[in-house]
């Protein structure tokens, strides 16, 4: 298995290409701002050829370069139909204006091809499964993948901005809601193995156990609490 991540643009949002091994066709999940020369560099150095992009959600920095990715390469973005919207009018997704000087910089639209994901289902992809499950709370139209353990390896889990390294997502932008977040954390996160790896949106890798150990979001679901507690504050939400 061969996963090569870098974080990308202003918001430092990370962006994986997956695939079996190097020298054969990969999945590209959420190439955000300024990621499309961070991506041709990864296809060229691992020799991967792209068949699709998958997006955990729609906010402008994790699908700021799909535009660009997809046309290069003639493949489709995958994206929930709840955060479709976002592609062509990011500013809706932040209730207030982006900024001219970084809007200069995106790349607002659709790709030429556009499938939607549904909860529950399975994208068989460049020889990978990705099992979806739709985790509203940062955004309506939130989702996570989910790659299933092997011999060689153990499940792998990418988040988006659902679950970070000692922390979840933001749910004070147009779309979000604590409560629908704290349900996610429950239904998708807690069933997973403490050996999945977690690969997030913005940060460094950590594992469910590590995180169903020491977030106290995490630790605030697993014992039903409405609050988290941590004996004093909590950690900021993240993401854009």
């Amino acid at each position: 298995m061969l996963i090569a991540g870098f974080p990308a643009g202003a918001w430092g949002t990370n962006c994986y290409l997956v695939a079996p091994a190097a020298g054969e066709e990969c999945v590209i999940i959420d190439p955000g701002h300024r990621a499309a020369a961070g991506v041709e560099e990864a296809l060229k150095k691992h020799r991967l050829k792209p068949v699709a992009v998958v997006l955990t959600h729609g906010h402008i920095d994790h699908v700021a370069s799909v535009v660009p990715v997809c046309g290069a390469h003639d493949v489709p973005a995958w994206i929930h139909p709840a955060d479709r919207y976002m592609m062509s009018d990011p500013e809706k997704a932040f209730g207030q204006s982006i900024g001219m000087p970084l809007m200069g910089e995106l790349t607002v639209g659709e790709p030429d091809d556009v499938k939607e994901l549904t909860n529950g289902s399975t994208l068989e992809l460049a020889g990978l499964e990705l099992s979806v499950a739709h985790a509203p709370g940062h955004t309506k139209g939130s989702v996570t993948f989910r790659m299933p353990e092997t011999a060689e390896i153990p499940s792998v889990f990418f988040s988006g901005d659902l679950l970070f390294a000692g922390s979840i997502g933001r749910t004070d932008l147009p779309g979000g809601d604590m409560a629908e977040m704290l349900d996610s954390l429950a239904r998708v996160c807690l069933p997973l193995d403490d050996s999945t790896v977690v690969l997030s949106g913005h940060g460094t890798q950590t594992t469910i156990g590590q995180e169903r150990a020491t977030n106290p979001y995490l630790r605030q679901v697993a014992a039903g609490r409405q609050e988290p507690s941590t004996g004093g504050s909590t950690p900021p939400r993240r993401g854009m």
